[in-house]
Parts: C-alpha cells; structure tokens; sequence
C-alpha cells in the first residue's frame, strides 16, 4: 500500500478515472470503475485479476480491514486518496469512501452458452437501473450467462456497475452486435431461447410442458417498446408472465426476476 495521500485533485491518474464516466474512454482505456464498498469487495474476492488498483478515503470505515486484506491478497495496489479526489472519480454525490478501476473484458457468445443452463438476454435495454437488476436476479437465481445485446446499454457504465452490487464480477457477461448472432449461438449449444412479451403464450403451459427445465435463454426486449415481430419470429416462442391483479404490466427487473426464478425452479425440480 502507498502510504502517502493523493490530494490533488487534478493528478492524471485522478482525471482518467473520472474520464471513465463516458464510454469512448471506457473502450479507449479498456477500464471502468467500480464505486462502493460492496462492488469494490466482489470485484476483489472473484476477478482480483481484473483490478488496477484501489482508491480508498483515509478515514476508518467497517469495511476498511477487509478491502485492504483483499487488496493485498490479491496483488492489487491500494492508495489512500482525499474525500475530494474520490469524489472527482465518481459520479455519485455522495461516494462511499472507496473506488476501484479495473480492465473491462470480453465473454464470447459460444463460451456464455456452452453448457449453460439458464442464460438472461437483454435486447436493446436502454435503462441502467433495469440492466443492473436484472443482472443481479441472472446472478441470484443461478443463470450461467448474461448477454447485453443489440444497442443495449454498456454493462460497464457506472450505473450499471453499481446496481449490480458486485454481481456482474459473478457470472459470464457476454455483448453481442445483434439478436441474431445471440439466438445462433444459443441453439448451437443447445440452448432454446424465450421471448418474454405479453403477446406470448402463457407461462404455466410452458412450465406444464417442461420447457422450463430444459435449458433456456429468456430474451428481454426494450423497456418501452419490448421486442418487435421480428424478433419474436427470430427467437420462435414467446411467454409471457401472467398478471392476475388490475396492474397493467410489471416493469422489466420484476418480470424478468420472477421469470429467471420460475425457470430455476423447474430445473431444480
């Protein structure tokens, strides 16, 4: 650990963390950051490879001993930094004492899909907020795989990153140009994929046929618009979760969590 302070605000290593907010220096620099004690702890104790280094404030936090265990543990530098250098990496107004920066990574699509059992696609998901939740229920229900396709958001955008809170250093996480090139793969591997669209069919048939426990690629579509004709027609069968109440609709996290969790039920069955 560097056992002098960085105070200085406008230091260069201090302005291409804070560069890392936009994506054409996130692919420029081949690094994002991770904000938090939570992320920053995943990041350490499951791709400790993947971290540059750790920036943490210099006052004693409960996380403090462990960060700095897994820091040396995993070969990854520490520097303790000021409240106001941390606070010019971040985006948040209100940083949480500790960021990292760490190398982006590539999954390809045939490793995502090998062997895998349960896979989350999202397709032209826009909203950070939404593309973090469902990662993280892709990594709570089990799912072996998530891949962001078409134009959906950057899974390393920092918002992104920090509602994951750690789980995208958990599982493979695959960025695919198209839809097509996703459902390829797939079914090269065995893997049947499902639309969730409200003009599907209805989930407990799916689940009464057994489709569920075989091994599946839930296709997530746009936040506003879901997925067109064309990728219905692309992906072959489309369910949808039934509303039982007056709700309209549910949003895109709730409906994929509880789709994500119905197929990791029927295959532990």
């Amino acid at each position: 650990m560097n056992e002098e302070i960085l105070s200085n605000v406008k230091a260069t290593r201090v302005k291409r963390a804070a560069a890392l907010s936009r994506k054409k220096e996130r692919v420029a620099q081949g690094r994002f950051v991770v904000e938090g004690p939570q992320a920053v702890r995943e990041l350490l104790a499951h791709r400790p490879e993947l971290a540059d280094v750790v920036y943490a404030t210099t006052g004693y936090e409960s996380w403090q001993d462990e960060i700095d265990e897994l820091s040396y543990d995993g070969g990854v530098p520490l520097e303790r930094v000021t409240d106001a250098v941390l606070a010019a990496m971040c985006e948040t107004v209100h940083p949480q004492g500790v960021v990292a920066v760490a190398r982006t990574w590539e999954t390809p699509l045939e490793t995502a899909f090998s062997g895998a059992k349960l896979v989350a696609v999202m397709h032209e998901v826009r909203d950070p907020g939404n593309a973090g939740a469902v990662l993280r229920a892709a990594d709570a229900a089990g799912a072996d795989a998530v891949v962001f396709a078409g134009e959906s958001i950057d899974p390393f955008h920092p918002k992104v990153v920090r509602s994951t809170t750690g789980s995208l250093f958990h599982l493979p996480v695959a960025v695919a140009a198209s839809l097509d090139e996703v459902i390829e793969a797939a079914q090269a591997a065995g893997v049947t994929p499902l639309a969730a669209d409200v003009r599907g069919g209805d989930l407990l048939e799916a689940r009464a046929e057994g489709v569920l426990a075989a091994p599946v690629a839930w296709v997530f579509g746009n936040e506003a618009r879901g997925l067109t004709e064309q990728d219905r027609e692309l992906i072959g069968r489309a369910v949808k979760l039934p509303i039982y109440g007056a709700a309209e609709s549910l949003n895109l996290a709730t409906a994929a969590s509880v789709l994500l969790y119905e197929t990791a039920f029927a295959q532990r069955a």
